[in-house]
C-alpha cells in the first residue's frame, strides 16, 4: 500500500487519466456499469471547480478566462498553450480530491479525465495497479474528434480555424507525450493507442486495473 493520503486507504477508487480522444470517459462507464460502480468524470467538475478557484489558488485559469478565442488558439504557439494552461499545470486538483473524499460507499468509483497527472495521483493511489494513462496517437486522437464531431468546435469560435486546429492538436500532442514520459519516469502504467476496438481497450484497462476481463 503506497503513503497515506486525503483519500485514506481507499481501494474502490481506480483512476484513467490519458490524453484527450483517448476513449478514458467510455472506458469509465463500461466499468462501472460492468461492477457496479460509478464514474466521477473530472471533465464534468471542470465548471464547478473553476468557479471555486480563486486567483491565488488558480493564476493561469484567471488568465486564461480574459483571453478572447484568437489569444487562446490563434496568437500564440502550442508549446507556449501547453505550459500555460490551467488544468495541464494541476490547477484545481485538489478539489477532485474533496469530492472524491465526500463521495461515501465501497462500490468502485472509476475517477476519469485528463486532469489526472500523473505525479499528482500517484500519492492518492491505494496501488500502483488502481491507476492506468492512456495515451492515443495523433491519428487516433483526430479520428475521435472527427467521429465525435468535436474536431472543429474550438477553431470554429477563432477567426483562423485552420490555425486554431493545427495549434489545437499539436497541443494535445505535446501533453500526451508529457504523460508517457511522466507516467515512465514514475513506474506506473499506461496503455498506448493507435488503433484497437472498444472491447479491446476495455479488457486491457481492466486488467491493468486488476479487474477481470469483461
Amino acid at each position: 500500500m503506497l503513503e497515506a493520503s486525503i483519500l485514506g486507504h481507499r481501494p474502490n477508487i481506480f483512476w484513467i487519466g490519458g490524453g484527450s480522444g483517448a476513449g478514458k470517459s467510455t472506458i469509465a462507464k463500461r466499468l462501472a456499469d460492468s461492477y457496479g460502480g460509478m464514474v466521477y468524470s473530472t471533465d464534468a467538475a471542470m465548471t464547478a471547480h473553476a468557479a471555486r478557484c480563486s486567483a491565488e489558488d488558480c493564476p493561469r485559469l484567471q488568465e486564461f478566462k480574459h483571453m478572447t478565442m484568437d489569444e487562446r488558439w490563434v496568437e500564440r504557439s502550442a508549446e507556449v498553450m501547453l505550459e500555460t494552461f490551467h488544468w495541464f499545470n494541476g490547477e484545481g486538483f485538489a478539489f477532485i480530491l474533496e469530492d472524491l473524499v465526500n463521495i461515501q460507499g465501497d462500490a468502485p468509483i472509476f475517477v476519469e479525465g485528463f486532469r489526472l497527472l500523473p505525479h499528482l495521483v500517484k500519492p492518492h493511489l491505494y496501488q500502483l495497479n488502481r491507476g492506468i494513462w492512456l495515451i492515443p496517437t495523433p491519428e487516433f486522437r483526430r479520428m475521435a474528434f472527427e467521429t465525435r464531431g468535436s474536431l472543429w468546435k474550438i477553431p470554429n469560435r477563432t477567426s483562423q480555424p485552420d490555425i486554431a486546429l493545427r495549434n489545437h492538436l499539436k497541443r494535445e500532442q505535446l501533453f500526451s507525450d508529457r504523460l508517457s514520459s511522466e507516467v515512465t519516469a514514475l513506474g506506473l502504467r499506461k496503455i498506448n493507442i493507435d488503433s484497437c476496438t472498444e472491447d479491446d481497450l476495455l479488457n486491457k484497462v481492466a486488467f491493468y486495473l486488476g479487474k477481470a476481463q469483461i
